[in-house]
């Protein structure tokens, strides 16, 4: 048996100072090396906190990357207590030999109001793809559905990951703003970027890119109603549904309406083993009144077990409590 440390991924914004305290444990659990992990704990040195855990054997090249893609740690270590007569602790740094298919400043560059916070959206993506039937398979190989896609956080995050992408986004102003800003981004880091822009008869318009080479990712960004996924994406059979829910709605029953109406759509796009996850403001809308809302109006079963249901954080004065949903087809739906 050894010892793993993970030190925690750095936050550049102090409102985000405890986010990755809060979910690097829950992210761990549930990835496929977490699955190998015991005696999860805390340990604290020099200042700064670090989460421990054991593994039966020294991680290999897969594992090691797999440890690289987390989002709420940032470098791992093996843990010696001593080494010959010399008591320790001491920190052996381990390669994870993960490298991003885009540079991960795709991300962060852009700049808007209302944007989710990046690690975090990074988070979101890693629950997906380890809760789905794909978590052993690489990036490039799935595809990946923003249905609320906003200013596309989610798609660029997913983007430097690997993954093949989709967005459907209503606010036109939000979608040529982003359009804009990939294009002129890959022109100016000097990445090959073909874009088509396409005419959708009586439902609005949609955006191909070709992104980079040896293979180029695929970005594909609608302009339309969530609801008409499946014309505005003809085709597209997402693995993985990944979006955070729009904050500021004053009314339950708007955000109630849109689930309903959004949730059977979004459900019968997954692939067989894919999986839909998504964040909201449950400050406002409380995990079990949302758990309820699901499962009523959709094929889809909620993961609510630990540490699906550990997932919930504070984000501001105003986001109280923010958290976090797994669901998946019921058995026989997809």
């Amino acid at each position: 048996m050894i010892t793993l440390v993970a030190q925690l991924a750095p936050q550049r914004s102090t409102q985000y100072a405890d986010l990755a305290r809060t979910l690097a444990q829950q992210e761990l659990q549930l990835s496929p090396v977490g699955r190998l992990a015991t005696h999860l704990r805390w340990r604290r040195w020099g200042g700064q906190a670090y989460l421990a855990f054991d593994l039966p054997a020294l991680p290999d090249d897969i594992q090691l990357c797999e440890l690289g893609m987390l989002a709420m740690t940032s470098a791992f270590f093996r843990y010696h207590e001593q080494i010959g007569e010399v008591d320790g602790p001491f920190l052996q740094p381990l390669e994870t030999h993960f490298t991003p298919a885009l540079p991960p400043d795709l991300v962060m560059t852009r700049r808007y109001r209302g944007k989710t916070n990046e690690l975090f959206t990074h988070f979101l993506c890693n629950i997906a793809r380890f809760s789905s039937g794909f978590a052993h398979q690489p990036w490039p190989a799935l595809r990946v559905l923003d249905p609320l896609a906003g200013g596309g956080t989610t798609l660029f995050m997913a983007l430097v990951l690997g993954a093949q992408v989709a967005g459907i986004e209503q606010n036109g102003d939000d979608v040529k703003s982003t359009v804009t800003f990939l294009h002129q981004y890959a022109r100016g880091e000097g990445i090959a970027c073909q874009v088509k822009e396409e005419r959708l008869k009586r439902l609005g318009w949609r955006w191909v890119f070709a992104i980079g080479k040896k293979p180029p990712r695929q970005c594909i960004l609608a302009h339309g109603d969530t609801v008409q996924a499946q014309a505005l994406l003809p085709g597209y059979r997402p693995h993985l549904i990944v979006t955070d829910l729009p904050y500021g709605i004053q009314h339950q029953g708007k955000l109630v309406e849109l689930l309903a109406s959004a949730l059977p759509v979004w459900a019968n796009l997954l692939v067989r083993g894919g999986v839909l996850v998504f964040s909201w403001d449950a400050s406002r809308f409380p995990r079990a009144e949302m758990v309820a809302l699901v499962e009523a109006t959709s094929p889809l079963a909620v993961c609510n077990d630990p540490p699906y249901n550990e997932l919930g954080h504070r984000v501001d004065r105003v986001i109280k409590q923010r958290d976090v949903l797994v669901a998946r087809p019921c058995k026989g739906d997809a």
